[in-house]
């Protein structure tokens, strides 16, 4: 378990820990309301998208791969990851927009990178949106860097696939890593 001293009072305590498996449906809301800000954007359809299902989240507990972030013992971000190609994928990192701007995120990025460090991995991986002010912007100031499309590992190279399936390529998509290892 992971204690994190809160920046600012108002902030309360916060604590990452490993998700549990009556956290997930905490973790679809947190979802569906962290989307709405896609609204915002002209982009509905991000925003209408289900967030995984029990059965998915399912899978990253069990890994162990699936941990959040409580303030005040609530739970108020999330983040699942796989290993692909021998680094750590970060599949989702959300958080709830009462929970915004708090650098919630950032330090559930960062636990994840203690993570993958600790288990030899070399990098954390993303895809995300490449306009999108909370997606790649935010991503490169936390260290990642975009890859060119003919760079991706054929890990994330099939999960750009499956992204463009889903529809998701209608608006601009990157693959991008950051190095946990120097």
């Amino acid at each position: 378990m992971f204690h994190v001293k809160p920046n600012h009072p108002q902030n309360g305590w916060v604590q990452i820990r490993q998700a549990r498996r009556d956290d997930l449906t905490n973790l679809q809301d947190i979802e569906r309301a962290a989307g709405e800000a896609f609204r915002e954007l002209g982009m509905p359809e991000v925003a209408d998208d289900e967030p995984p299902t029990v059965e998915e989240l399912t899978a990253y507990l069990d890994a162990g791969t699936a941990w959040v972030m409580t303030v005040d013992d609530e739970v108020a971000a999330y983040l699942i990851a796989e290993p692909i190609d021998g680094n750590l994928h970060i599949e989702q990192v959300s958080v709830h927009p009462t929970h915004a701007g708090k650098r919630l995120g950032r330090q559930l990025i960062e636990h994840a990178a203690t993570e993958a460090r600790t288990n030899g991995m070399p990098a954390l991986t993303l895809t995300t949106f490449r306009d999108v002010p909370w997606n790649a912007p935010y991503y490169e100031r936390c260290g990642f860097h975009i890859i060119p499309d003919d760079e991706l590992t054929p890990g994330l190279a099939a999960k750009r696939q499956q992204e463009a399936d889903h529809g998701l390529d209608r608006w601009p998509r990157v693959g991008m890593r950051r190095a946990t290892i120097s």
